[in-house]
């Protein structure tokens, strides 16, 4: 795990002022185009979700941001986490700011989603996999993976100015900011909410980053009742100027039927993520359906599995009883 210094001068970091070095003749960008024509290898780079069944159909792509956004409860902080986890897993290097939960706690669900196991109150003989488990995890982290720590409430400037910090020194290419309602003043702050999410944008295209926003839904109706992006809490402009929204939803009902004795479908799914803006790529809109394993805190593709996080492309096996 890799902290980020908080010992900074943060005010270079507010405001961008190399503008010359983005005004570039369209030549440049033509003679790469001329020559990608015909390559098979030209493909349009990015990193993937964890789960194989969406790799044809998304992908975060260069200077992108996508808003995840759900109700409080409905798990798209966990969401986020694993596919933090799978970025870092992909070699991508990945910053997460949590303004929510202290780094440990972040890193404890990410290893634990990692490992596709419960390490709580483990038998004495299995302290040693485990550590061995962690170790590799830390290893695999020590180049790729980095948190802001601090909680509560953030100055907009700030988190502004560390995301151009871990894009320009670091070489960060996936900012992680959880939540956005913590970096502006309140939820009635449409303007500053619009400023933010624009600046941000920006940097990301800027550095040819990809930026990753937690948000919260608003409560309509019922729990159980799926979202749509007119439940975004805030300003419309927030999904005007993304280039991608993932509504994260649990299936409550299923839970709540589980929980009365009920029987239940296994093969409903436990979550859904609704992809319900892709600006680029192929424009994909739909539904991704997932499976929650509670003892790894896994999201899968397929009900009764479990992933193996630590090759890519990942390994999802049926679970064996």
């Amino acid at each position: 795990m890799n902290l980020i210094p908080d010992d900074i001068d943060w005010s270079a970091y507010e405001r961008e002022t190399e503008t010359a070095s983005k005004v570039r003749p369209a030549g440049e960008y033509l003679k790469v185009m001329a020559a990608d024509l015909g390559r098979p290898d030209a493909v349009e780079p990015g990193s993937y979700l964890p789960w194989e069944k969406t790799h044809k159909i998304f992908k975060f792509r260069h200077g992108e941001a996508t808003l995840w956004a759900g109700v409080n409860g409905h798990g798209k902080s966990a969401v986020t986490g694993m596919a933090a986890a799978s970025l870092v897993a992909q070699g991508e290097k990945v910053c997460i700011a949590s303004f929510e939960m202290k780094p440990r706690k972040t890193l404890h669900r990410m290893v634990r989603q990692f490992m596709g196991l419960n390490d709580a109150e483990p038998r004495p003989e299995e302290v040693a996999v485990l550590r061995d488990i962690y170790e590799q995890f830390a290893a695999l982290c020590e180049k790729h993976l980095w948190l802001y720590d601090q909680q509560g409430t953030v100055n907009a400037d700030r988190i502004c100015a560390v995301t151009r910090y871990c894009f320009k020194e670091l070489g960060i290419r996936h900012m992680v900011i959880d939540s956005l309602m913590k970096c502006v003043a309140g939820e009635d702050d449409y303007n500053g909410q619009k400023k933010l999410v624009d600046e941000l944008t920006a940097i990301g295209r800027d550095y040819s980053a990809h930026i990753h926003l937690v948000h919260h839904l608003r409560k309509s109706g019922k729990e159980t009742d799926q979202p749509d992006k007119n439940d975004v809490k805030g300003s419309g402009s927030i999904t005007d100027q993304v280039d991608n929204l993932m509504l994260v939803w649990r299936n409550k009902q299923k839970e709540l039927d589980r929980q009365a004795g009920k029987m239940v479908n296994e093969e409903d799914p436990d979550t859904i993520i609704f992809c319900r803006k892709q600006r680029n790529g192929t424009g994909w809109e739909g539904a991704i359906k997932l499976w929650f394993d509670p003892e790894s805190m896994q999201y899968t593709a397929y009900p009764n599995s479990t992933i193996d996080m630590n090759p890519w492309p990942h390994l999802e096996r049926q679970k064996t009883y």
